[in-house]
C-alpha cells in the first residue's frame, strides 16, 4: 500500500437549513481504523457523504485515497468499500446473486475470500436478502464491501438498529476479519462501545464540529475522575485540566483531561481516589465540556 493517506478532509464546510458541518479536518494513515463518534444528528452521516462525494462541499478540501473529491469520485471508490445502515439488499434475490453483481462491477473481486466469508458469518449463497435477519444483512453487506478487498473501509452505523447480541456476534466476527488483512477502515457510530473494540484512533464530533481527536489509549491515559474530601472548603483551582467539578459538602469529585503526577503536585490538596474513565464517560465529558465553552463564548 502507498504512503498516500485514505482520508484528508481540511476545514470542510456544509451548511443546510438547520444543521451546519463546520471546519471538519480529518487524516486517515493506511492501515489505521479510525472510529467517527457523535450522538445522534452530530454530523457523522454528513461528513462520510461528503467523503463518497454524495454531497459537495461548500468550502475546505477532500481527497480520498490521493483523489479530489467529488471531481475524481470514480477512480477513488474502485478501491472504497463503503456500508451504511441505510443500504439494503434486493429482497426477492439470493446472496449468490448480489455476490455475482458486484463481482461483475468490480475487477478485483476475490471469489475464495467470498466463500470463506459466508462460512465465516453463517451465511449461505441461496438464501434471499429476504430470508435474512437485519444482523445477518448487515453480515452480507460487510461480505460485498470486503470480499472486493478495498483499500479504504467506511462504515456508517453498519450495527444500528441491532439487537445487543446481534451487534456482538457481527462486531466479533468483523475484528476476526479485520485481523486477515491491513486495510484504512472509518467506522462512524453512536455506540462507543462498538467503537472502542475495534478502532486505534477516535474522533469525537458534537453540533457539527470535531471537538476532539487523538489515539484510542491517549484518550483513555489522559482522562481520570478524582475524589477528594477537603472539610475546610474548595480553593479556588485555576488548572486548565479541570473540565468538571461536582461538590456536595466536603466532597469533590474533579473530572481531569490531562492526568498525570505533575498535575497531582499543582492541584495542592489530597486526593482520596483517582479512577480510570470509560471511553463513553470520556466521550460525554468531552462533548459536555465542548458545549460549555461554546455557551461561554456566545455574547
Amino acid at each position: 500500500m502507498s504512503a498516500t493517506q485514505a482520508i484528508e478532509m481540511k476545514g470542510v464546510r456544509k451548511a443546510f437549513r438547520f444543521f451546519t458541518l463546520e471546519d471538519v479536518s480529518l487524516d486517515l494513515e493506511p492501515g489505521q481504523i479510525m472510529g467517527l463518534v457523535g450522538p445522534n444528528g452530530a454530523g457523522k452521516s454528513t461528513t462520510i457523504r461528503l467523503l463518497m462525494g454524495l454531497l459537495t462541499a461548500d468550502a475546505g478540501s477532500i481527497r480520498l485515497l490521493g483523489h479530489d473529491m467529488p471531481r475524481q469520485q470514480a477512480a477513488a471508490k474502485a478501491d472504497v468499500g463503503f456500508v451504511s445502515d441505510d443500504m439494503k439488499l434486493l429482497p426477492q434475490a439470493t446472496l449468490a446473486w448480489h455476490m455475482d453483481f458486484v463481482a461483475s462491477l468490480y475487477p478485483g473481486w476475490d471469489a475464495a475470500y467470498a466463500a470463506t466469508l459466508l462460512k465465516r458469518f453463517g451465511l449461505h449463497a441461496g438464501q434471499t436478502a429476504r430470508q435474512l435477519s437485519s444482523g445477518e444483512q448487515a453480515k452480507a453487506l460487510l461480505l460485498l464491501a470486503l470480499a472486493r478487498r478495498p483499500r479504504l473501509l467506511v462504515l456508517d452505523e453498519p450495527t444500528a438498529g441491532m439487537d445487543p447480541v446481534a451487534r456482538q456476534e457481527l462486531l466479533t466476527e468483523f475484528m476476526d476479519v479485520l485481523r486477515d488483512d491491513s486495510r484504512s477502515i472509518l467506522f462512524s457510530s453512536h455506540n462507543t462501545l462498538d467503537v472502542e473494540r475495534i478502532s486505534d484512533r477516535l474522533t469525537f464530533i458534537d453540533r457539527g464540529r470535531v471537538v476532539a481527536s487523538d489515539n484510542k489509549e491517549d484518550f483513555l491515559e489522559r482522562w481520570r475522575r478524582l475524589q477528594l474530601r477537603l472539610p475546610e472548603g474548595v480553593p479556588d483551582w485555576q488548572l486548565p485540566e479541570i473540565v468538571h467539578r461536582d461538590i456536595d459538602g466536603p466532597h469533590i469529585t474533579l473530572t481531569v483531561d490531562g492526568f498525570n503526577d505533575g498535575f497531582l503536585a499543582r492541584l495542592g490538596a489530597p486526593v482520596q481516589a483517582v479512577h480510570r474513565m470509560s471511553l463513553e464517560e470520556v466521550f460525554v465529558a468531552t462533548v459536555m465540556h465542548s458545549r460549555q465553552a461554546q455557551e461561554a463564548r456566545k455574547p
